[in-house]
């Protein structure tokens, strides 16, 4: 075992979670600052239309790389059981198959969203004056997606095999990059929003080759010259990975559809919950990184079977959970105005997502439920089944009883509906957790071990 990596079938499991989903948790909070620090340079030297074709098109993107999470998670899934199962030879095999289809599919995405850009930007709506700018900005990302792919992927890799503090390395100097790129290509080279597009890909780029080397380098990885994979683990690999990126499109959908009731109410409220939202997207790291540290652990330890440990890990990991993100709950009552304003200052729009962070903020323990315990689910195999339990949570509760208590109790039912869907879905998850049958799942058969 290398010195960086975990092997989470043996030792103190609260400690090997506090350890492991803390390098997680910064690695997010870094790509969340990616994104802010593109949105800032563009914004302050570009303007609002420029601003607007880079939100148009990162949804397109967003939508893209929906599917290289949910072949992400595939991957968590399937290397960290070869991993706890001590199979370096199917380590090896896996992990080339999924450098064969990754790579693939990069090419075959890239080569699409490069040809009908156009296309796909009318079908949003992109207002006229924004299509040119928005065109040149999408076409450059999909010419460099295999990059968004490949660094996603290494660190994906790395986790399953243990090792969550790496990854945070290859983050780190994408930000960098990019803050440092943003402002020379716009500007200094006088490139404008084409600019930004290629410090983007430039940056990812940079991330990506430097993980790779440094993987190689320090043999982190069983990384082999490419080949056609067997026909099997393209299969479970597949299999695995459909399922999982649809769970990101169902929370896309439920999201816009969520949104459409949000707009009922008028530009105050949607302004509001804008903001609340973007700090929605910080507050919930914590819980977003134990569900991923979660998978991984208990990854390794379905792979050898150790049941009473994915228990106590799932136990722990639902502890830990609420510990965090009931402190966070409360900090976010006493503090929501503020960090509403650090987006926003209309008093409608400031004093509906004060109101709105105050109300959900209670309701942060059950949502992380569903993440660790879908993170143990997920980890068995069982894609499908955690499918069906985002569609129950988003199109069963989320979006109707949004609907429904906003239309009892005005915009502070927006709250209350959706803190009621996150109690509520905890309690599918808990119930499908108990006594679901994502125990019985095989992964491998003597065919394909």
């Amino acid at each position: 075992m290398k010195k960086k990596q975990h092997d989470f079938t043996q030792g103190n499991i609260l400690k090997q979670l506090i350890v492991f989903s803390g390098p997680i948790i910064l690695t997010n909070l870094l790509q969340t600052s990616y994104q802010f620090a593109d949105s800032l340079w563009v914004g302050n030297l570009l303007g609002a239309n420029a601003l607007g074709s880079v939100a148009i098109s990162s949804a397109i993107i967003f939508t893209v790389l929906s599917f290289i999470i949910g072949l992400n998670n595939a991957a968590l899934t399937i290397l960290s059981q070869q991993k706890g199962q001590a199979n370096q030879e199917g380590l090896t095999r896996y992990l080339n198959a999924f450098v064969v289809i990754l790579a693939s599919m990069a090419i075959f995405l890239g080569s699409l969203g490069f040809i009908f850009a156009e296309q796909l930007l009318l079908l949003l709506g992109t207002p006229e004056e924004m299509m040119a700018s928005a065109k040149s900005y999408l076409q450059i990302n999909f010419l460099g997606i295999l990059f968004l792919f490949g660094y996603n992927f290494i660190s994906t890799v790395l986790r399953a095999l243990g090792d969550s503090k790496t990854p945070l390395r290859f983050v780190m100097m994408a930000v960098l990059l990019n803050i440092v790129l943003d402002p020379l290509f716009i500007s200094g080279f006088n490139l404008g929003i084409e600019g930004a597009a290629m410090a983007t890909v430039v940056s990812q780029g940079g991330a990506f080759l430097y993980g790779f080397i440094y993987v190689l380098y320090k043999k982190l990885a069983p990384f082999t010259f490419p080949k056609i994979p067997a026909k099997n683990e393209v299969v479970l690999i597949l299999n695995l990975g459909i399922p999982a990126g649809l769970q990101m499109s169902v929370i896309s959908a439920g999201s816009a559809a969520i949104m459409s009731v949000i707009t009922t109410f008028g530009g105050g409220v949607v302004g509001g919950f804008g903001a609340a939202q973007r700090l929605d997207s910080i507050l919930m790291l914590p819980a977003h990184a134990l569900g991923t540290a979660v998978n991984s652990m208990a990854g390794q330890n379905i792979g050898v079977k150790n049941w009473s440990r994915v228990k106590q890990i799932a136990k722990y990991g639902v502890i830990y959970n609420f510990a965090v993100m009931f402190i966070i709950g409360i900090a976010v009552v006493f503090l929501a105005e503020y960090g509403v304003r650090l987006f926003i200052q209309e008093e409608e729009a400031v004093a509906f997502g004060t109101k709105y962070l105050q109300i959900i903020a209670l309701c942060y323990p059950f949502l992380g439920i569903n993440f660790i315990l879908n993170g143990i689910v997920r980890a068995s195999g069982a894609m499908y089944q955690v499918l069906v339990l985002n569609i129950i949570s988003f199109w069963v509760l989320r979006f109707p009883l949004t609907a429904l208590f906003s239309n009892l109790f005005g915009d502070t039912g927006i709250a209350i509906g959706m803190g009621v869907s996150f109690l509520i879905s905890s309690v599918f998850a808990i119930l499908y957790y108990r006594f679901g049958k994502w125990r019985e799942k095989e992964l491998f058969t003597k065919r394909n071990t």
